[in-house]
């Protein structure tokens, strides 16, 4: 669970939570709440992912407790914008390391950062594609870049202390030239510090996966979230021993300016392990993202053809391909502190319903078994403090958050025509059948085991393999 939450946040959010909280001493405390919140949140988890032992995570909550349409706007919104835009997010940080040491003290050119975090998306998609096996050693060998890039920069961050480089960590120093707290902005460092934390609820996709999830879940929680906490918070810590707050507001790679300070003829250490770490995040993210494909169709929330797989490498070639595009149409805009609040908004809107769902089975079903009970004050604290991160995220960036919401929302009229409307005409569902069965002729893929009803392609495939 550690490995699925370290990532590139780390690298790219500092900045966005400086920048929001407006001093150190607060953007530090932002981080240590942003870690108690997501423990908090993914407890609520826990009990939900025993109580509902489905995969799928907060789709199959939603699903169940507030039915189809919500479910399906919560799998909508994931398949268009949350996959989408964190894969841009990832690859555009890969792209700005890779870059960084080649223009400073210049930014790398915009289309410059694009053109390489398409190349990245394109590369890690066909490798993805072509084999399960590739795409796992890519994940394992690329670990190790975010394992050492934060090693290194903790250990250097201790070092700086020790030789009195603690300067905007003393309490009068920490909290100067703070300006009047802004709520607002205040709502948007949490945003932009949540994204370092997105993977908390992975096991939840995989519940169904799990052995004994009733130990297991809590176990993972309270060893792998504490602990990311504290890498995360000491970090920026290490970060502000080596820069003052302008300086690092100024940076687009902060592990590489922190490099640049601190290491000497050892800097190009650092852009080459987080340049290790975001390309295996990007592997890891279009790696994961066929679980929810598959959760989806299963429930008939999604064509059939994006959960297949191919026939020989046993690979979601159509689910990959998909988020692949999507995901390049978020390149659009380089500007990642913004895809960041985007991704974040939507994330946590959902995120706050599931925990809601918990409380209303609580209520209605009261009987239901439940391996795993957390007290009551959890989840009404993780709604609370959703409440506020989406009243305020909404005043501060209504564009941003408005486009979130528009999206969501243009799900409502794809439900009711593509699940709800059962009977359709038989032309129309003729139409549909003949796409899927060209979809699986031009990708060469079939239903896995355990998915829905398989189309006629399958059971020729299979009629003449036992021929």
């Amino acid at each position: 669970m550690t490995g699925n939450i370290i990532g590139s946040g780390i690298f790219v959010s500092p900045k966005g939570v400086l920048e929001a909280s407006g001093s150190v001493g607060v953007a530090l405390l932002v981080w240590l709440s942003t870690g108690l919140i997501t423990m908090v949140g993914a407890l609520c988890y826990a009990e939900l992912g025993v109580t509902i032992p489905k995969s799928g995570g907060d789709y199959a909550y939603v699903k169940v407790v507030f039915g189809g349409l919500a479910g399906f706007l919560r799998l909508w919104i994931a398949v268009l914008v949350i996959y989408p835009t964190t894969q841009a997010v990832i690859a555009l940080t890969f792209a700005n390391y890779v870059l960084h040491p080649f223009f400073s003290p210049d930014l790398p050119p915009d289309i410059a950062i694009r053109i390489l975090a398409a190349l990245c998306l394109l590369i890690l998609t066909f490798i993805n594609c072509a084999s399960v096996r590739w795409a796992t050693r890519v994940q394992d060998l690329f670990t190790m870049g975010k394992l050492l890039a934060l090693a290194v920069i903790i250990i250097m961050g201790i070092v700086q202390i020790c030789k009195g480089e603690y300067y905007w960590l003393e309490v009068q120093n920490a909290f100067s030239n703070q300006r009047y707290p802004d709520i607002k902005l205040i709502a948007l460092a949490f945003l932009q510090g949540s994204f370092a934390y997105s993977g908390w609820n992975f096991l939840n996709y995989v519940t169904e996966e799990l052995k004994d999830p009733f130990r297991n879940l809590p176990r993972a929680i309270y060893i792998s979230i504490p602990l990311v906490t504290f890498l995360y918070t000491f970090a920026n810590i290490a970060y502000i021993t080596a820069m003052s707050p302008q300086e690092l507001l100024e940076s687009n790679a902060v592990a590489v300016t922190f490099g640049e300070k601190v290491l000497g003829v050892m800097a190009w250490l650092m852009p080459i392990s987080v340049a290790l770490s975001t390309f295996g995040g990007v592997n890891g993210s279009l790696f994961t993202s066929s679980r929810l494909f598959f959760a989806g169709a299963r429930e008939k929330h999604l064509p059939i053809l994006v959960a297949m797989i191919h026939i020989d490498r046993r690979t979601p070639i159509p689910a990959l391909l998909f988020t692949c595009l999507t995901s390049l149409l978020m390149l659009t805009t380089s500007d990642i502190y913004t895809l960041i609040n985007y991704v974040g908004f939507v994330n946590y809107l959902f995120y706050g319903v599931a925990v809601a769902g918990l409380m209303v089975l609580r209520w209605k079903h009261p009987e239901i078994p439940r391996p795993i009970k957390i007290s009551i004050v959890f989840p009404v604290t993780f709604v609370l403090f959703w409440a506020f991160l989406v009243i305020f995220s909404l005043i501060s960036e209504p564009v941003v958050c408005g486009v979130g919401l528009a999206i969501m929302f243009t799900g409502v009229p794809v439900y009711f025509i593509g699940v709800y409307w059962e009977n359709k005409p038989q032309s129309l569902e003729n139409l549909m059948e003949r796409m899927t069965e060209l979809g699986q002729k031009l990708f060469m893929v079939v239903c896995p085991e355990g998915s829905p009803t398989p189309t006629s392609v399958e059971i020729k495939d299979k009629s003449k393999r036992a021929e």
